[in-house]
């Protein structure tokens, strides 16, 4: 993408960065300021009841705001990068009909990626094979699956606990790495993006755990106990980070002190590896940074807005 397309009007506009930097404050003081539509890129949000947890929008801002790929899925639906990719798009798009402008806003790197990189022809999977996977798959410690990872698709064993399971997936049940089909089986990109990459630095973790405590204060607890009741043990919702150890924290597995400090630690590994990717995955040329704390955020953001600043 050259300069020219990354300050191009017609470029999606992207709000993204790790879990708790800031990212929705400033895209609500946008979205409010220019009628804009803002489409979540969040693939906790898209679960219906899991709320606390995933820090959905309040109900006071999805009042204000129009927002999109939120509350779309059952807690027991598998929801894939490809398919919120084309959801995406038709909401863009409905955006644009109403005379509104879009702007996604998340921090799932694989679900901005679906929309802007090429995509790939996803190969079929046994489903017999793979339902025998699911089995086993969830109960193996991440960094176990990292260490599969590496033998089997060694590009790919950076990622997410749920990229590792995807990828450990194909490659035993297809014999290809997945890294390979993304090359070997690429779609054309969908939209051009510039994005505005919202991070604190070290005020993330502190940021982090302010909000920590706003999700227990909100009553996080009381909420995993009524969805326990309601929600099979193995629906994919439960993936979202920190709800298994709230889960066991409800069971009596874990004390309010162990599970506080487990969830911490979850989420800032999830931070670091966002952060990692957003580092490594944009187009510098496409990309302004902010540090929601800077004196001059506002001015930064509106230029980004308008096209007017594009650097790294």
């Amino acid at each position: 993408m050259s300069s020219s397309d990354a300050s191009d009007e017609s470029s999606a506009r992207i709000i993204c960065g790790p879990t708790g930097a800031g990212k929705s404050a400033i895209a609500m003081r946008l979205a409010e300021s220019h009628g804009a539509v803002i489409i979540s890129a969040d693939s906790r949000q898209i679960y219906r009841h899991f709320d606390i947890g995933t820090a959905k929008p309040s109900v006071a801002d999805r009042a204000a705001v129009p927002h999109r790929g939120i509350d779309v899925a059952d807690p027991t639906e598998r929801y894939s990068a490809a398919r919120w990719a084309e959801c995406a798009q038709a909401w863009m798009d409905e955006a644009v009909r109403l005379g509104r402008t879009p702007v996604v806003v998340g921090g799932t790197g694989f679900y901005l990626r679906a929309l802007t990189d090429p995509l790939f022809e996803s190969p079929d999977l046994d489903p017999v094979r793979r339902t025998a996977l699911e089995r086993v798959l969830p109960s193996i410690p991440t960094e176990s699956l990292r260490r599969w990872c590496e033998r089997l698709d060694p590009e790919r064993a950076h990622l997410g606990r749920t990229q590792l399971i995807r990828s450990i997936e194909t490659a035993m049940l297809t014999g290809q790495r997945l890294s390979d089909l993304h090359r070997t089986r690429a779609r054309a990109p969908r939209v051009r993006a510039r994005y505005l990459v919202v991070d604190p630095g070290p005020r993330l973790g502190p940021r982090i755990e302010r909000r920590l405590e706003a999700m227990m204060a909100a009553g996080w607890a009381e909420e995993v106990a009524v969805l326990m009741r309601e929600v099979p043990r193995e629906a994919p919702a439960w993936k979202a980070s920190g709800y298994l150890v709230m889960r066991a924290m409800v069971e009596g597995q874990v004390s309010l002190a162990d599970a506080r400090e487990r969830v911490l630690i979850e989420t800032r590994q999830y931070a670091k590896r966002q952060r990692t990717w957003f580092r490594h995955q944009l187009e510098s040329d496409a990309v302004t940074r902010v540090d929601p704390d800077d004196a001059s955020i506002e001015a930064l953001v509106n230029d980004w807005w308008a096209g007017r600043r594009a650097n790294a």
